[in-house]
């Protein structure tokens, strides 16, 4: 079968995720599909976007609608991109590269993962407006000649995490045996050997052209091997981190910066008095503190929170009309991680190309039916809240 055949079989995101959870080996899928703990905030960033529904308009001329989008001075073309994730090399070959090359054909935006194995300068080189999303170090007087690396290697966008202050209760990586660092062991050797398309097309040969992967961003300079004693040396404690390490982040920074990682709107009134240009609503995917509230519920009060710039979302978006609902609601645009890693694992750029054009379909599938022809005509009247279906 063909790629392009194969392709055609997918029909949605949720389609890549079960065609990526036979290709990868079950550490590596376990990895990018699971959560924390009991996977409560999983199912809730999923189960709140059917808390809403569509209040429809009839006999609008729609043949004119469009789905760009303004995010600090540039036009997308849709209003959702790619959410930043960690160690997406090991998903699919040189897959940030991948996703940032993927993003720029598309015109939509992407954040590369401070987490990443490529090095941030190899990826902004083939991508020039994809952002860069920092985890601090627990150093501080290491930060500051990360966020010179950042701007010398030619990132205009900054967004910075802050919801790790310490490291999750991810049962499900040592239930499906992932661990940082990497372990070589009989388990693992198996899952590649039965995995032979991810083992020859994306671990070796990485190892053949690049080497052992590094964490290659968490610092100024080079971070330890995946396979190495010293990555949990790399993330060190974050608890002492403060809104004065944001001040003066941002006196350093001369673009645009964004804060990811906000829930409470007194987060995001300081978000304002410290001068953010923009804010990610979010819960990490669920991958941090199981129980945290869908980013979706939360939305309207930070909007009232922050008014300074573009209110972003991110963490269960599925679907084109989860996009909708999300705008509808007021945020600018809405980021996804997982599908589009899964994307990358099944089908590589022209998965990633697949998965951006399905997502762009159902938006302005959505929009049509709505009767509506740009995405500031999206408000809450267009929806109706009818509440928890338990």
């Amino acid at each position: 079968m063909t790629q392009v055949s194969a392709l055609a079989k997918i029909l949605s995101l949720a389609d890549f995720e079960r065609e990526a959870e036979k290709r990868l080996p079950r550490p590596i899928f376990g990895y990018v599909a699971g959560a924390c703990e009991d996977g409560q905030s999983l199912r809730a960033n999923r189960d709140v976007f059917a808390e809403y529904e569509f209040l429809t308009r009839i006999l609008v001329d729609i043949s004119q609608r469009s789905q760009q989008v303004e995010l600090f001075g540039k036009t997308y073309s849709s209003p959702f991109g790619m959410a930043p994730m960690g160690i997406t090399a090991m998903s699919a070959y040189r897959g940030d590269i991948v996703l940032a090359e993927a993003a720029a054909r598309a015109n939509v935006p992407m954040i590369m993962s401070g987490s990443s194995l490529i090095r941030m300068e190899e990826l902004v080189e083939r991508a020039p407006d994809a952002w860069f999303q920092a985890y601090l170090p627990g150093k501080t007087e290491q930060i500051a000649p990360l966020i010179d690396r950042v701007a010398v290697a030619g990132f205009k966008t900054l967004v910075i995490t802050v919801d790790t202050p310490s490291s999750a209760n991810r049962e499900n990586n040592v239930r499906t045996g992932f661990s940082t660092p990497l372990r070589p062991s009989l388990r693992l050797a198996w899952q590649g050997i039965t995995h032979p398309r991810w083992l020859f097309g994306t671990f070796l040969k990485t190892l053949m052209h690049h080497g052992m992967p590094h964490f290659e961003n968490s610092f100024a300079t080079r971070g330890a091997p995946i396979m190495s004693a010293n990555v949990m040396r790399d993330f060190s404690s974050r608890g002492h981190l403060n809104w004065e390490h944001v001040r003066a982040i941002r006196a350093q920074w001369k673009g645009p910066m964004v804060i990811k990682g906000i829930l409470h709107p007194a987060d995001a009134a300081l978000c304002r008095q410290y001068g953010m240009d923009g804010v990610i609503v979010s819960n990490h995917g669920a991958r941090q503190l199981d129980g945290a509230v869908a980013p979706l519920r939360m939305l309207p009060q930070i909007l009232d929170a922050f008014k300074d710039g573009p209110v972003m979302l991110d963490s269960g978006v599925r679907r084109g009309s989860d996009i909708v609902k999300a705008i509808a609601l007021g945020a600018r645009c809405v980021f996804l991680g997982r599908p589009f890693n899964y994307a990358a694992a099944v089908g590589g750029p022209a998965g990633v190309d697949h998965a951006i054009s399905l997502l762009e379909q159902e938006v302005s599938r959505n929009m049509a039916m709505m009767g509506v022809n740009t995405l500031k005509e999206l408000t809450p009247e267009f929806l109706v809240h009818v509440g928890r279906k338990d």
